[in-house]
């Protein structure tokens, strides 16, 4: 309550509110302009998202899923603030890049893209089952510099020891609380957190593992769809103090960079935490590291 004072209310009757839908624009497979053409026929009505650059917010929820359009892999369902945690990453082309929470490879997709097939680029897991959603979905998009790699969950996993300090951007997008995405998820409200000391030791050690595959002068980028301080601006405090190695970067001027056409619209410079009330998002956080030796 401390970390959102007066606005704590607001912020929790916007987590009872149906979120919009969000698609991010496919670039391997066209402009932002051409898929506003395609899909805005009939009843059909979208718009440009307020932040992502790439995104667009259908009115009301229209079944986008059965259009051509995304049988083609044109577009992907992802909430802006998702869209904009992989924009941060500000990955390039002719990089090496390694999503290394990928879960089921939204936000690799984003970075596939980003880096317009060009580099290298791993979705991570611990999961098979996931991983291999990821495959398809990344050959309906045309995402064809990737590979996928299952992790062990351990600090002995082989290719952490293989890949250590030759990665140019490494996203850790970590399991969490899941406060931030409680509009998609009503019923994770009643069962609370419950668990928050595990999830905190589990970042801290995620964070960790990832540190190493990070090449000196890279940078890894720490998530979550948390609105906890517990889970996000603590966890990075922890991560700099356990690694004098590491430098933060300003979140804001990663922005600037990466999503140059819209004003920061995070509070803290230094850290950015969107939220449903302040910014129309799921609440997602991100802290930018970066190696400096």
């Amino acid at each position: 309550s401390v970390a959102y004072g007066a606005e704590l209310t607001p912020e929790l009757k916007a987590l009872n509110h149906s979120p919009p839908l969000d698609i991010r624009v496919n670039t391997l497979k066209g402009s932002v302009d051409e898929l506003l053409t395609l899909l805005n026929v009939g009843d059909t009505e979208l718009r440009r998202t307020p932040y992502a650059p790439l995104g667009l917010r259908a009115r009301g929820k229209p079944d986008l899923a059965v259009t051509e359009a995304f049988t083609a892999g044109r577009f992907d369902m992802q909430d802006e603030g998702s869209q904009i945690v992989a924009a941060l990453v500000d990955a390039a082309p002719g990089q090496q890049v390694v999503d290394f929470c990928a879960g089921a490879g939204g936000k690799s997709l984003a970075l596939g893209a980003a880096m317009a097939n060009r580099g290298h680029l791993v979705a991570a897991d611990t999961s098979a089952k996931r991983l291999a959603r990821a495959k398809l979905r990344m050959k309906r998009a045309g995402v064809e510099n990737a590979e996928r790699v299952l992790l062990t969950g351990t600090d002995t996993d082989p290719f952490l020891k293989r890949k250590a300090g030759q990665i140019d951007r490494v996203l850790v997008d970590a399991p969490c609380s899941g406060t931030g995405a409680w509009r998609r998820h009503p019923e994770a409200k009643w069962s609370g957190v419950t668990d928050l000391a595990r999830l905190t030791a589990l970042q801290d050690a995620i964070l960790a593992r990832a540190a190493r595959l990070v090449k000196r002068g890279g940078r890894l980028i720490y998530a979550t769809c948390s609105m906890l301080p517990a889970e996000n601006a603590e966890r990075a405090a922890a991560f700099l103090a356990a690694h004098p190695n590491f430098r933060r970067i300003d979140a804001a001027e990663v922005w600037a960079r990466a999503i140059p056409a819209v004003p920061y619209p995070g509070r803290d410079r230094a850290m950015l935490q969107l939220t449903p009330f302040q910014h129309g998002t799921d609440g997602f956080f991100a802290a930018i590291f970066e190696r400096t030796a």
